[in-house]
């Protein structure tokens, strides 16, 4: 399972920070991260981080979002969005893929981006 916290509502230019905790079969577990939906859109990866330390981020969040250095557990993940834009609004889905290709999701968590 995948617990997810934080989103919300915040005006351009602010920030917000999400949070995902896994439980179960943690040691499974070889890339935890983040998608987002925005409506009328498919599902886009944000960013994650390898069981091995190595982190992907979206073109579009690059310098903006960032996967904290010290959140090195392959349990958890936090998402620190700084620079927010309204593109950026979207309900955000928290994920982890095991070593042998099954993914896994959490409920997603709305950030609204609007000033």
């Amino acid at each position: 399972q995948l617990q997810a916290s934080g989103g919300g509502s915040v005006q351009p230019g602010g920030s917000l920070r999400l949070s995902c905790a896994a439980s179960g079969r943690t040691s499974s577990i070889n890339t935890i991260g983040w998608y987002r939906q925005a409506p009328g859109k498919q599902r886009e990866l944000v960013a994650d981080k390898t069981s091995a330390g190595k982190t992907n981020y979206a073109d579009s969040v690059k310098g903006r979002f960032t996967i904290p250095r010290d959140d090195d557990a392959k349990d958890t993940v936090s998402l620190q969005m700084n620079s927010l834009k309204p593109e950026d609004t979207a309900v955000y889905y928290c994920y982890a893929r095991t070593y042998w290709g099954i993914t896994n999701w959490g409920q997603g968590t709305q950030v609204t981006v609007s000033s």
